[in-house]
Order: C-alpha cells, then sequence, then structure tokens
C-alpha cells in the first residue's frame, strides 16, 4: 500500500509555472509522517526541493526553490502539490514524490523516505 503517482509535468517557457501533483493509492497523506519532492537534472544526483510534515503547517525547502516552489497536501484528498513559479533552466530534471513513515530529522535525504513516484518530466526552456 502507498504507490505514489506524479503529474504535471511538462515545458514551459523560462519564468513561468507549473503546479505538480502526487496521488497516493491505498492510504492517506495523513498516514506518513512526512511527504515532499525530490529532483534529478541530467546527469547530477538527486536533489531534495521541500517537504511537507504530517501536520500539514511545517515545510522545509531548499534554498535554491526557496520563494518560488510552494509544498501542499490535503490528507482528505490524498493528492500532494509542488506549485513551481517563476521557473528557471536550472529547475529542468525529473521531479519525484516521497513518502516516510517515521521520523522526521534529515528530512533533505532521499534515503529515509521508503514511498517513491515514477517521476514527472519538467523542462524549462525557451
Amino acid at each position: 500500500q502507498g504507490q505514489l503517482l506524479e503529474s504535471g509535468g511538462g515545458l514551459v517557457q523560462p519564468g513561468g509555472s507549473l503546479r505538480l501533483s502526487c496521488g497516493v493509492s491505498g492510504r492517506t497523506f495523513g498516514t506518513f509522517t512526512m511527504v515532499g519532492w525530490f529532483r534529478q537534472a541530467p546527469g547530477k544526483g538527486r536533489e531534495f526541493v521541500a517537504t511537507i510534515a504530517y501536520s500539514g503547517d511545517t515545510t522545509y525547502y531548499a534554498d535554491s526553490v526557496k520563494g518560488r516552489f510552494t509544498i501542499s497536501r490535503d490528507n482528505g484528498e490524498r493528492i500532494m502539490y509542488l506549485q513551481m513559479n517563476n521557473l528557471k533552466p536550472a529547475d529542468t530534471a525529473i521531479y519525484y514524490c516521497a513518502a516516510r513513515e517515521f521520523g522526521w530529522r534529515d528530512y533533505a535525504l532521499g534515503e529515509n523516505y521508503g514511498y517513491w513516484g515514477q517521476g514527472t518530466q519538467v523542462t524549462v526552456s525557451s
């Protein structure tokens, strides 16, 4: 239980916006301690983007996206979002949603998340 599926990626011009969605099957996001987003650009390692705690009122962001991206979730509807504004070419990557069942420490480490989606491509280019 707990399959994750992302949607909402695509091609956008620099300065544009996209909203990514992540759905979960078989359970609600409220049963995870933290859910978040990571990304991987071509030729680079996986990078933390943002995460949100069970309560929904505690969020963390990578410095590179702070002020431009917003993470949110609706526990009842099993949907999590990543609103991305003022996109830059450096944001081009495959974006993955992830969830963890235990703890909240080291929230930026992907190894602490046991559930992953298959990813959605975001390309920022003119």
